[in-house]
Parts: structure tokens; C-alpha cells; sequence
């Protein structure tokens, strides 16, 4: 059984290191600009923050607050049924001006910890409360994945994974999409100075007269994944967004995807060993 169906916008809004009052500033920013999906977590220690900004958006008159999923994400150190869910209840206080969280995701499996599927259960209860919309997960592998299916018989409505040129993580974005669980991309635009440089990138941006930044997030659309960049200028902020309409081809697709390496993916960060704390 699958969790209540998203429809996740074609491009989110992250707001990692953006804090108090700037930080609320850059999310009603964003609102205005477009975006519809803001993402959060109770590590950035921005959720309330992110709040403000949601509710002041919705108060100007920006966006509807039902059009808008705003989510956060549990961390390692609240791990298991009963930390897990205190901790998705000061979650639910420090975003109360907004009502319920639309999306919770758990943020790593941490598999040494070994407590992330007590911890999923404590997901289900608060969605149970109507304390969540909806649940999901974050760096999740297949296994961790039908681990909690098994468990409990509830699959992620949504799986938020490290995507960008030189880690495409094509087989797990197919996964996804085989058990109908949408994908996020985090750093979709990776941390790699020189990616935005590739020619291949400079190409497919010059041919669509677009900057090499909305090449790539356009690449995230074209195939189904729903790319997360964070700016807290409003003129990058929609000129992220505009990245929605551009229509690559197959072709462009396949030559950025071509970009993927076997060391792609982020330093120390992978989901089979990685502890989120």
C-alpha cells in the first residue's frame, strides 16, 4: 500500500543555511516567484522560520495554503517510535502557523543505527494525528525501501536522493517510479565548481539560450525528478523556476546523463554506510 498520492511541482525550493529572518524573507520570496514545494528540515533549524515565510506568502495573497506542500525531515538522533514522533511533534509546533506539514520524510536510513523502520512507524502514527499530510523517506535504497513496505505495509510517497550530471542515480529514480514513489534531486546541481563548465552543459544552455544552471535543472524535469535549488536572490529564484519550460530532447537528456561517473556521488555520503546524526 502506497502513501496518499503528490503531485509534486516539476521544480522545488530548498532552503538549507537559510535562517530567521532573511531566511523567511527568501521562502516568501519564492512564493511569489512560483514555487509551490519548499523544502525543509529539523537539522537546518529553519522550520520555523520557513513558517513565517510560508504564512506571510499565503496572508499577501501569493499562493493558496493548499497549494503549497511544505515539508521537513527527521534526523538520525530522533530515531525510533517514541524520540521520532516527539520530535515530528516539535516539528508540527515550530511550523504551527502554518497547520499540518504536508510532507515528512525521514532524512537517512542510517542502517548501523538500525532504527529506521520503528522510526517510519512513528511517520505513519503522525499522519494518523493529522499531524503530516504525507510521509516519505530521503537516500533511501531499494532494500531500506521494502524493508518498510514489509513492516508495515506502507510504501514513501515520496524519495528525496542525491541526483546531479556526475550522479545521475538513474537505476533508483527508475525504482521510484516502478512503485510509484516520486523523486526528489537534493544538490541538483551538484557541488562540483567545474560541472557548470562541461561543454557538453554549455551546449545544450547555448542552444536553448539559457544559462548552464537551467540546462541542468531542465535535465532533472525531462526526466521525471523534481530538482530542489536553493537561492536567496529572487532573480535566481525565478530564473530557476523558468527552467520548468524548457523542452530538452532525448538527446540532451542522454549527453548530460553521460556526464555520471562511478566516484559521482558526494564524498561520504552513501545511504549503505552514512550516519545522519
Amino acid at each position: 500500500m502506497s502513501d496518499i498520492t503528490l503531485t509534486l511541482p516539476p521544480i522545488g525550493f530548498g532552503t538549507y543555511a537559510l535562517r530567521g529572518r532573511s531566511g523567511a524573507d527568501a521562502v516568501t520570496s519564492a512564493i511569489r516567484n512560483g514555487y509551490r514545494l519548499i523544502d525543509s528540515a529539523f537539522s537546518y533549524e529553519n522550520e520555523a522560520s520557513v513558517a513565517d515565510g510560508v504564512a506571510r506568502a499565503v496572508d499577501e495573497g501569493a499562493a493558496a495554503r493548499g497549494d503549497l506542500i511544505v515539508t521537513s525531515k527527521i534526523p538520525g538522533r530522533h530515531f525510533g517510535y517514541e524520540p521520532a514522533l516527539a520530535a515530528i511533534e516539535e516539528s508540527a509546533a515550530r511550523m504551527r502557523v502554518i497547520g499540518p506539514i504536508d510532507l515528512y520524510l525521514i532524512h537517512w536510513p542510517n542502517p548501523l543505527q538500525d532504527k529506521y523502520v520503528d522510526t517510519w512507524r512513528a511517520l505513519i502514527e503522525a499522519r494518523e494525528r493529522g499531524l503530516v499530510r504525507a510521509i516519505g523517506v530521503s537516500n533511501f535504497l531499494p532494500g531500506h525501501i521494502e524493508r518498510l513496505e514489509a513492516a508495515t505495509g506502507v510504501l514513501p510517497a515520496v524519495n528525496q536522493i542525491e541526483s546531479h550530471p556526475r550522479f545521475p542515480n538513474t537505476g533508483l529514480i527508475a525504482y521510484n517510479a516502478e512503485r510509484g514513489i516520486a523523486t526528489e534531486a537534493w544538490s541538483p546541481l551538484g557541488r562540483d565548481s567545474n560541472l557548470l563548465a562541461e561543454a557538453v552543459i554549455v551546449d545544450v544552455a547555448a542552444a536553448h539560450a539559457i544559462t548552464a544552471a537551467q540546462a541542468v535543472l531542465a535535465w532533472h524535469v525531462a526526466r521525471g525528478v523534481t530538482p530542489i535549488p536553493k537561492s536567496a536572490s529572487p532573480h535566481r529564484q525565478a530564473e530557476n523556476l523558468a527552467s520548468q519550460a524548457v523542452l530538452l530532447s532525448p538527446a540532451e537528456v542522454g549527453a548530460i546523463t553521460s556526464l555520471g561517473r562511478p566516484d559521482g556521488r558526494l564524498a561520504g555520503q552513501d545511504p549503505e554506510t552514512y550516519e545522519e546524526m
